[in-house]
């Protein structure tokens, strides 16, 4: 079967179309045809050998995918083949992939595959974010960055479907009207603006109640700075680079809380993360949660998907077709 595989870290020069053994069924996995590969900044940090698992080279990268299960390993029940599904997983830059049972989402009929791809770790992500990590409550003031990102849309979607008021940035105007049509409030450019001072004039200088950074580096502070007493800052990417190390009493001021996610904490606990699935799916019959696709992609030009990723212009979904 093909597969994007790297044997060496580095830029996306290193990503080969490669022809590597169909994977076998395993106990407690199924094995997926893939039908539609989900890109996210992670699969970039991975190949560059900064992600948080290291890859063991030659390796594929690749954190999620949907397509339909092919064969169903012992002990797994309620999944049979030829069932429509999204995962999360790992390798899943390839034609076919495994998949723990434990992390494999039915797909209902109104979602497509790509719609399946873009949204388990996205979609996941966001809700979890909001709803786990933080509690969002009606007439809160959530601040996202990247608002016009794979998470950041569907974040913008998912607080104001449960009633906050929402602020997105974005890194360059031409991406406001596009946040402002997925339900933002206002969106502040943070490259031409201080998002800090923006944000503490929106909200007449009381400060926001969250704030969702992805960034890291250029915005921590900052963001900080525009917090509300009582105010959350969950940190779950470093898309600007990894931030200094905080100063703890720099919180006490305004009694703030600084936290990180990453959804592989929430996988761990099944329950929740059936839950954060079926609100998520609800929200999306509901007509409150809109999987945007940006672009895709074929398999062999995953150099060119990465480039786009890291470009900084990505709109939504970067979704890759084997």
């Amino acid at each position: 079967m093909k597969a994007i595989t790297f044997d060496r870290i580095g830029g996306t020069e290193v990503l080969q179309l490669s022809e590597v053994p169909k994977p076998e069924v395993k106990p407690g996995k199924v094995l997926v045809k893939n039908h539609a590969i989900g890109i996210n900044f992670a699969d970039t940090l991975f190949r560059q050998g900064q992600y948080m698992m290291a890859p063991r080279l030659p390796d594929t990268p690749g954190l999620e995918a949907a397509g339909v299960i092919e064969a169903v390993g012992d002990g797994v029940e309620g999944l049979k083949a030829g069932a429509r599904v999204a995962y999360i997983g790992v390798k899943t830059y390839a034609e076919y992939s495994l998949a723990s049972a434990a992390q494999v989402i039915p797909l209902p009929d109104f979602i497509s595959f790509q719609e399946g791809a873009a949204f388990p770790i996205q979609a996941l992500t966001a809700y979890h974010m909001l709803h786990t990590a933080h509690r969002i409550t009606p007439e809160q003031v959530v601040l996202v960055h990247s608002a016009a990102g794979g998470v950041g849309i569907l974040a913008v979607q998912i607080a104001k479907a449960a009633g906050a008021h929402v602020i997105g940035t974005v890194s360059k105007d031409s991406k406001a009207a596009l946040v402002r049509e997925f339900g933002a409030d206002a969106v502040i450019n943070y490259a031409t603006h201080d998002f800090a001072d923006e944000a503490m004039k929106l909200t007449g200088n009381r400060g926001v109640d969250l704030i969702l950074d992805a960034v890291g580096e250029p915005t921590l502070k900052r963001g900080l700075r525009c917090l509300a007493p009582f105010g959350h800052l969950i940190l779950y990417g470093r898309s600007g680079g990894a931030p200094e190390p905080l100063n703890l009493f720099s919180l006490f001021e305004k009694s703030l809380k600084v936290s990180g996610f990453v959804l592989y904490t929430v996988t761990a606990v099944p329950h929740r993360l059936r839950h954060g699935i079926e609100a998520s799916f609800q929200l999306m019959r509901e007509g409150k949660l809109k999987l945007l696709i940006g672009e895709t992609f074929p398999l062999e030009s995953i150099r060119g998907a990465h480039e786009r990723m890291q470009s900084g212009h990505a709109r939504g979904k970067v979704v890759v077709v084997p």
